[in-house]
């Protein structure tokens, strides 16, 4: 399978997009061509997109992805759907990369003072207000990692399907080519 025939399989028609009664407003912004084609470039614009809006705190991130690739002008879909990749499973992993990260640029990590805020014990009614009171303690490493993070993830992500879709096009032209000599050979 192609990552066309991928992509369109499981990404919504930009008619039904269009159409949708709380996008109709905004119907003139949703009609360039690059936010709905599935080229090289678009979709790794979209993937870059959704990787650097998806370390976005709180529920905004899918709001972010869409006016971002709108305002880019590139795969909207694709943006929105790859900011999925932080959930509840992943977000406290990469949150704690990103303190990492900005401890270590900031030069936080070479301080006596470098204290890491204990991980709270989180319930299921009151988990949000928990871990944002624990984001906020972590304070500038924090403040400087997430952004690095998401910067470097939107890089190598755009890079990647850069180079993936690549890859895949080349296949298909040796393949290709490797049928029409196999044609030519049995027709000599």
């Amino acid at each position: 399978m192609t990552m066309r025939k991928f992509f369109r399989k499981y990404l919504p028609h930009h008619e039904t997009v269009k159409s949708h009664r709380w996008l109709k407003p905004f119907g003139g912004l949703l009609h360039h061509p690059n936010l709905w084609h599935l080229h090289r470039r678009s979709v790794a614009g979209g993937v870059a997109v959704g990787l650097f809006c998806g370390l976005i705190p709180g529920p905004l991130q899918m709001i972010s992805a869409a006016l971002l690739a709108v305002l880019l002008r590139v795969n909207l879909p694709v943006a929105a759907f790859t900011t999925l990749y932080t959930n509840p499973f992943t977000l406290v992993p990469l949150y704690m990369l990103a303190y990492e990260l900005g401890a270590w640029v900031s030069g936080a990590r070479n301080s006596a003072a470098l204290a890491h805020p204990p991980f709270p014990e989180l319930h299921w009614h009151s988990w949000p207000g928990e871990l944002w009171g624990w984001l906020a303690l972590l304070g500038e490493p924090f403040l400087i990692g997430l952004p690095l993070l998401a910067a470097s993830l939107a890089v190598a992500g755009y890079f990647t399907v850069r180079v993936v879709w690549r890859v895949a096009v080349i296949w298909k032209w040796r393949a290709r080519r490797r049928r029409a000599e196999d044609i030519r050979q049995r027709l000599e």
